[in-house]
């Protein structure tokens, strides 16, 4: 792995210019025109340089990102630091080398240190959760022998402690994988562990600030799925999901617990709660023209804001922001990009992310490629542009 700290060389700044005059060709808002593809010239540098990039055992993560083009995820500290990982993986076969990289940004927009490796396109790249100091690697998936640690907003790693035995859930505890298995990172003791009784047939899980667990409880006989609440691997109760729906995504967050309602292959509502599962209640409109919803559950984005709106749609689809806290009416948001090309849209406390970029592995840009933000629910976006 090539890792760096206080990145000042030529290429680094080279790269930055590339980056800002860029986006300076994009709008600040609204939909960005562009910088995908260009002539056949440009297609043909790029596919060169995506071919290097491939076969270099040392790849350097500018070289990584300029061939990845967009993100492939982000990830935000307490500070207002990103963390962003790119991923460069073959055009013509799912197999084949393939290259990873990682930036880190101050919350001005400066580089403070990045880091990349050569993988197998069959091996996972590296991916990291925010938390309060930094960045947590999610442990390894397989085929990929490095551990977890913690990537401080300075740049600084530090060990981070995997542990076999399971751990309750508590305020501060960051889940860092909902399924199989379940795992959450413990700020306090940097440590990395399942979670405590999660019920067997449990398919999906998420932690609140206050550190209960929310799990969606599918069983295999005949039962109806349930969501369990629990705090300290104690379950404190459970509400059944309304008939004749199943149960999709999870999220829990500023006061605001959904589910996603699942019928007939697609989703068509949420099941809502605002007082920790005193009383549920069923949404299957608001808005939100559940029944277009086409792509399928696993498509489907449900998240909570630090506000407790909830942020629903579908990747490389439509979106849609709720009002208000009160989460019965929903907005649709206008994205930077056509929706097809907008695959990632998350949230991280009131702030939303979206990822323009291609659904499959090119050498052409999408249009308005990149990493865009919003702070206005939506009213406006603005492209990243590294200092």
């Amino acid at each position: 792995m090539v890792w760096r700290r206080g990145i000042r060389g030529p290429a680094a700044m080279a790269a930055a210019t590339a980056t800002i005059a860029a986006a300076l060709a994009l709008t600040a808002c609204g939909t960005g025109d562009g910088n995908g593809g260009g002539g056949k010239g440009g297609s043909e540098d790029r596919e060169k340089l995506y071919e290097r990039v491939l076969k270099d055992p040392h790849p350097s993560p500018a070289d990584v990102i300029e061939a990845a083009g967009a993100p492939a995820a982000v990830a935000r500290a307490g500070d207002g630091s990103l963390l962003l990982t790119y991923e460069a993986n073959p055009v013509e076969d799912d197999e084949g080398p393939a290259a990873s990289a990682w930036r880190l940004f101050s919350p001005s927009g400066r580089t403070v240190a990045d880091g990349a490796r050569h993988r197998d396109a069959e091996s996972t790249g590296p991916r990291f959760a925010g938390v309060r100091d930094g960045f947590v690697r999610v442990p390894p998936g397989e085929g990929d022998s490095a551990g977890g640690w913690l990537l401080d907003t300075r740049g600084k790693r530090h060990k981070v402690t995997t542990s076999a035995a399971a751990l309750g859930t508590r305020p501060g505890d960051v889940l860092l994988s909902e399924s199989e298995p379940t795992l959450l990172y413990r700020p306090s003791t940097r440590t990395v562990a399942p979670v405590a009784r999660v019920p067997r047939d449990a398919h999906r899980l998420a932690v609140d600030e206050k550190g209960t667990a929310w799990s969606l409880d599918q069983p295999l006989s005949d039962g109806q799925d349930r969501v369990v609440r629990q705090n300290a691997g104690r379950t404190r109760g459970s509400a059944p999901l309304p008939s004749p729906y199943t149960g999709g995504a999870v999220t829990a967050r500023g006061g605001t617990v959904a589910v996603s309602l699942v019928r007939g292959g697609g989703v068509r509502g949420l099941l809502v709660t605002d007082d920790d599962g005193a009383h549920w209640r069923t949404v299957t409109g608001g808005g939100v023209p559940w029944k277009r919803l086409t792509r399928g559950p696993q498509s489907f984005v449900l998240e909570a804001l630090s506000d407790g709106r909830l942020l629903v749609g579908e990747e490389g689809g439509r979106a849609w922001l709720a009002d208000d806290g009160t989460n019965r009416r929903f907005h649709p948001l206008k994205t930077p990009s056509p929706p097809d090309s907008f695959t990632t849209l998350t949230a991280r406390g009131t702030t939303l992310y979206g990822i323009a970029d291609t659904t499959t592995a090119t050498y052409a840009l999408a249009e308005g490629e990149g990493l865009w933000t919003s702070r206005d629910a939506g009213r406006t976006w603005k492209r990243h542009a590294p200092r």
